[in-house]
C-alpha cells in the first residue's frame, strides 16, 4: 500500500480537497514542506489542467510562505516519487550553511551542524501558509 494515502506525511498545516500541506521532521532543513495531493496518482500529467494549476498554486505559496518567514538562501522544488509514487512535491529551504549545500539533500553531506533557527518559527510558518492559502 502507498505510504500516503496511509499517512499524513508530516505535521498537517492546511488541507482542501486538492492537496494537504505538511510540515517535515527535519531538523536539517528547518521550513522543509511537502504539498501532497489528497488521492492516490502517480504523475502530474495524469492531473486535469486546472488541478495542474491549482497544485502549482499551493506549492507557490507554500514556497513564498517559507522565503517570507525562514529566509533561506534558496529554495528547492522537486517532485520525484521514486520511492513513494504518490503525487507530492518538496518545498524545501537551503541554506548556504546546510548540511549539504551545494548537493542535493538527498547527496552527501558536506558538513556536520544544523541550521540554527530562533525560537517560534514553525509556528509562524504554520500560520503564514495558513494566510496565504486562505
Amino acid at each position: 500500500m502507498c505510504e500516503l494515502c496511509e499517512k499524513i506525511g508530516g505535521d498537517l498545516v492546511w488541507q482542501s480537497g486538492l492537496c494537504r500541506v505538511v510540515l517535515v521532521d527535519d531538523e536539517d532543513y528547518p521550513g522543509f514542506c511537502r504539498v501532497i495531493l489528497q488521492r492516490h496518482v502517480a504523475e502530474m500529467s495524469d492531473l486535469g489542467l486546472a488541478e495542474q494549476m491549482d497544485m502549482m498554486r499551493i506549492v507557490f505559496a507554500v514556497e513564498k510562505a517559507v522565503r517570507g518567514v525562514i529566509f533561506p538562501d534558496k529554495i528547492n522544488l522537486a517532485s520525484l516519487g521514486n520511492v513513494t509514487p504518490h503525487l507530492h512535491w518538496h518545498v524545501v529551504p537551503r541554506f548556504t550553511s546546510d548540511r549539504h549545500f551545494p548537493n542535493p539533500i538527498w547527496g552527501k553531506a558536506l558538513r556536520e551542524e544544523s541550521v540554527p533557527m530562533s525560537p517560534g518559527w514553525q509556528d509562524l510558518l504554520k500560520s503564514q501558509i495558513r494566510a496565504v492559502l486562505g
